[in-house]
């Protein structure tokens, strides 16, 4: 079948359509696309002297980071930060959209409130955690008459910082989840009344199953959050704290060799095995996608 020729009327309006889309698409070149492959290459180089005359060393850098115990102890304080801030953050969240989708007295005001963390300066909210950690003067140890080092004992620094993860993300989760449930049809709750159905089995019956696509988008990208944390770790704990080493995040790691240490390749090196780790634990995501998550 011939191709029909466009109108010159088409053909203004794809030219009009190609001028509004070429920014953004410029942007996605130069800012995404452009630095993943540079990373890649810069990951196969030893940074030269003042960043100049880099010297290609192969795979050298890969077996530097990948048979270093820093970068896997790193990896595994990552893990441990995302298995206390995703799961807790998306429970709590739910009960809180639960909650406060309901027809309540102040409910904009509750929502605000739990809102709030999210639109806070992440200088400003490590500050006032970092108050409320503190062994001497914290407002924590004082309410419960403790000399707890929060942030300092390795082996409770990770939970404290896991917990300012938590109320940080919560009340965006809790945005999202609010928006799913507005999205459920109210019919549905009617006719599971009608049959005699309790409130938490409609919770289990309907609303975790409706509410499922919401849930699996907010733990997908709550995963790769958590993977790539860097600036609470940053501002939290100063670089004499006993606890670091427990603590410190893959991309904490990143930044000392890259910046701290000038090592542009291992720090290169570290970013794309991170890259892997993470596209392998979002195919995973994807994979079981299909066995829990209901599309109405």
């Amino acid at each position: 079948m011939a191709r029909r020729k466009m109108t010159p009327s088409q053909k203004s309006q794809a030219k009009w359509g190609l001028a509004f889309v070429a920014p953004t698409m410029i942007g996605l070149l130069v800012l995404n696309f452009y630095p993943i492959f540079d990373t890649i290459y810069q990951s196969f180089f030893k940074t030269g002297d003042f960043g100049m005359g880099n010297i290609f060393v192969g795979l050298q850098n890969y077996g530097t980071v990948l048979k270093g115990s820093e970068f896997w102890t790193s990896l595994g304080n990552t893990f441990k930060y995302a298995l206390i801030e995703v799961p807790f953050s998306v429970v709590f969240a739910l009960l809180l959209a639960v909650f406060l989708n309901r027809k309540i007295a102040f409910r904009g005001g509750y929502r605000t409130v739990f809102f709030l963390p999210m639109v806070a300066a992440p200088a400003a909210v490590a500050m006032v955690w970092r108050f409320l950690y503190n062994q001497q003067f914290g407002l924590i140890n004082n309410v419960f008459h403790s000399t707890t080092a929060w942030i300092s004992d390795p082996k409770i620094a990770w939970i404290s910082i896991g917990v300012i993860g938590v109320w940080s993300i919560v009340g965006y989760n809790m945005i999202l989840l609010i928006s799913g449930l507005q999205e459920i049809p109210h019919d549905y709750y009617e006719a599971a009344e009608i049959d005699g159905a309790t409130g938490i089995k409609q919770f289990f019956r309907i609303t975790l199953p409706l509410l499922s696509p919401t849930i699996f988008f907010i733990l997908q990208t709550r995963i790769i959050g958590a993977l790539q944390q860097f600036d609470l770790i940053f501002m939290v704990m100063d670089k004499s704290n006993a606890a670091l080493p427990k603590t410190q995040t893959v991309v904490y790691y990143f930044y000392d060799y890259a910046f701290t240490r000038n090592l542009r390749g291992i720090g290169a090196t570290i970013v794309v095995c991170m890259l892997v780790i993470i596209m392998l634990i979002t195919l995973i995501l994807q994979k079981t996608e299909k066995k829990w998550v209901f599309y109405n």
